[in-house]
């Protein structure tokens, strides 16, 4: 593998109420590698006041199937923002799809009265400095045989498993002299 590691990053994904400009996060993923294993985190989130509850979009909840009253006994944004912190660390987030995942990340952290946001890096774009050849090959294929389940925790960690996949095919090209 190349000087960056897996280690260093977290993988991010929202669910949302819509797909709209006023939507806000319904629930939040994220997933990391420690010890050579993914780890996973995730919540609902109860709506902040101020967030526009008729923003929810039948569309969106059917493809992710939470129920609007499942937010309603969730965690509270501070309570969401605590536990991400937590769980991210020092870890650099990523996702495979940074704009839409950082206007959601931006609306939870304004909501929680947080103005300095971490910085979302494109998922592709760091594959593609940590892995090459047939070890890429293999993180596509693995993400392409797993459909995305629309679910946050879920969501981030087969992205994370594409990684793990790569790095095993990365490091026994590598121990082969296939790399250099």
């Amino acid at each position: 593998m190349k000087q960056e590691s897996i280690d260093n990053f977290a993988i991010l994904d929202f669910e949302a109420s819509s797909l709209s400009g006023d939507s806000w996060p319904i629930e939040i993923g994220l997933s990391w590698i420690d010890g050579g294993a993914v780890q996973t985190w995730s919540s609902l989130i109860c709506p902040a006041t101020g967030w526009d509850l008729a923003d929810w979009s039948p569309q969106s909840a059917a493809v992710h199937n939470i129920l609007f009253s499942n937010l309603m006994l969730a965690p509270s944004v501070a309570n969401v923002m605590q536990a991400f912190l937590k769980a991210l660390g020092a870890r650099c987030l990523v996702s495979d799809a940074p704009e839409f995942e950082t206007r959601w990340l931006i609306k939870l952290f304004r909501a929680d009265g947080s103005e300095e946001i971490p910085p979302v890096a494109d998922y592709h774009e760091i594959s593609s400095k940590l892995y090459s050849g047939y070890a890429l090959d293999m993180l596509y294929e693995a993400l392409e045989r797993r459909a995305a389940p629309h679910r946050a925790g879920p969501d981030s960690a087969r992205l994370a498993n594409g990684w793990l996949k790569a790095a095993k095919h990365q490091d026994s090209t590598e121990q082969k002299g296939m790399i250099s």
